[in-house]
């Protein structure tokens, strides 16, 4: 019996190992058919998602490269407006992008009218979040077809920007102040404010204020002024320059001089007649006016017959 006992002892442990080295063939056997059978799949994934980056790379280089040479050939035209240059790039950039993403997407057997219908919808929905963006674009394309302003303009946009236009984009506008300053404005405040277009008429007219006393001779101080004007080289003789009697207050006649001259004259012109307005004038005798002032005291109402 004991060496029954034992004999039994000893055969449960290798039967134990026996059935422990089968099931670890099975699971041995059953992982490298799941492996087999895996295999294609993570060699066609490779292929495409190799293919998928070649295409990428390609089609992000020849957008650049079109987008360039789009830039190039429409800056030697003459016919084209260089306000809309930088927006056929970037409508030719994207243009093409847009095709490279799906052509990629595609490679991974994504559906191309399903696609178009989740891009439908999520543009949808980006454009009820993005309404300002949107009407920036839609202003950009107002300003781009109707060209109110145009690069190279001098221009007072919103109310108080002024500068010179350096870019009209998609979405925003780009303007450079006198003093060397790049402004940046949305489109949508460009197109819904006042334009005013320093620029785009060839003749412009400038007032310039000249002061004279009460006693003085007014219509001297006309000759006088006319004759400043006449010796003006930027100044334009039709329509001919005028001198405008305006107002009689604090001991000073305000005279206003009209004179018109081409754009390119104007500001030159304008600061030559504010430097030399009323040097012309002391020169002839007139006296530079100050402000007159009177000294009013106040006395009680008590106090008026001298009752203390």
């Amino acid at each position: 019996m004991p060496a029954i006992g034992v004999g039994l002892s000893d055969s449960v442990p290798a039967i134990s190992q026996l059935r422990f080295r089968k099931i670890c063939k099975r699971v041995i056997y059953m992982d490298i058919q799941q492996i087999e059978s895996f295999w294609p799949f993570v060699q066609r994934f490779a292929v495409d998602l190799v293919v998928a980056f070649v295409i990428l790379g390609i089609g992000w280089t020849i957008s650049r490269w079109l987008g360039n040479m789009v830039q190039r050939l429409s800056a030697r035209s003459e016919k084209i407006d260089p306000t809309i240059i930088p927006m056929f790039r970037t409508v030719v950039i994207w243009s093409v992008r847009i095709f490279t993403i799906i052509a990629v997407l595609s490679q991974f057997g994504v559906q191309t009218a399903s696609l178009i219908a989740v891009l439908g919808a999520a543009g949808l929905a980006i454009g009820l979040a993005l309404q300002g963006t949107l009407q920036n674009i839609a202003a950009g394309i107002m300003l781009l077809g109707l060209r109110p302003l145009r690069v190279g303009e001098s221009v007072t946009v919103a109310g108080a920007i002024s500068g010179t236009v350096d870019e009209v984009g998609l979405f925003l506008t780009r303007i450079v102040q006198a003093d060397g300053v790049q402004v940046t404005v949305p489109n949508s405040t460009v197109w819904n404010g006042t334009i005013i277009n320093l620029s785009r008429n060839h003749n412009r007219r400038m007032d310039v204020p000249a002061y004279i006393c009460y006693g003085d001779d007014v219509n001297r101080a006309i000759e006088v002024l006319l004759k400043l004007v006449d010796e003006q080289p930027g100044a334009m003789k039709m329509p001919a320059p005028s001198v405008f009697v305006g107002d009689r207050k604090d001991g000073t006649v305000t005279l206003t001089v009209r004179v018109w001259a081409s754009a390119d004259n104007f500001t030159n012109l304008q600061n030559d007649l504010n430097r030399q307005v009323q040097m012309r004038l002391k020169e002839e005798g007139f006296e530079s006016p100050s402000p007159l002032r009177v000294a009013v005291q106040a006395v009680a109402p008590n106090n008026q017959n001298g009752v203390k």
